[in-house]
C-alpha cells in the first residue's frame, strides 16, 4: 500500500492512517526531492507528502470532512514534521 522506501515520517504517516481510517487503498508518496533548496525542505528529505486513500468512512463527506480527517490523524506531524501534504481522499467507486 505504500512504498517500501520510506523513510520514518512517511511510514508513521502510513501507519497513522491505517489505524485511524482503515483504508482500502492508501498511497503514501515523498515528495521532499521535488521540494530540495525550497521553503520548508529541512535538510531532513522528509518534508513533503502526497497521500492518496480511498476509505468507506469517507462515504457522505464533503472534500473538507475528508481533508480534516486526514489532518486530525496526522495532526502532530503535520506542526512538527512535514511541511507540505497533498491530499487525494476518495470513497470507494469514486
Amino acid at each position: 500500500m505504500t512504498d517500501s522506501s520510506l523513510g520514518p515520517v512517511g511510514r508513521e504517516i502510513a501507519e497513522r492512517l491505517m489505524a485511524a481510517l482503515s483504508p482500502d487503498r492508501l498511497v503514501v508518496t515523498n515528495d521532499s526531492a521535488k521540494h530540495r533548496g525550497h521553503l520548508g525542505d529541512d535538510g531532513s528529505g522528509e518534508s513533503h507528502f502526497t497521500v492518496e486513500i480511498v476509505t468507506a468512512r469517507f462515504a457522505g463527506q464533503s472534500r473538507l470532512a475528508r481533508q480534516r480527517m486526514v489532518n486530525s490523524a496526522l495532526a502532530d506531524l503535520l506542526r512538527e514534521k512535514v511541511h507540505a501534504l497533498a491530499i487525494v481522499a476518495r470513497a470507494p467507486g469514486e
